[in-house]
């Protein structure tokens, strides 16, 4: 079965995510402890989440 185009965009988003946190794992390495939990409480309370996404896929 051929994707609709919103599949394949939503596919290119999720694309654009997975290089965002490569960049975003480079970064890391210059981070200092303290920055590394702000960074760390950031990341923990974005929203939505990646398993929000799942969890919408999923039907739940």
């Amino acid at each position: 079965m051929p994707l609709s185009g919103e599949a394949i965009r939503l596919m290119n988003y999720i694309d654009d995510v997975s290089v965002t946190l490569r960049r975003i794992l480079t970064g890391v390495a210059t981070l200092d402890d303290e920055e590394r939990a702000l960074v760390s409480a950031h990341l923990s309370q974005a929203s939505p989440s990646a398993q929000d996404v799942l969890d919408a896929l999923k039907g739940k």
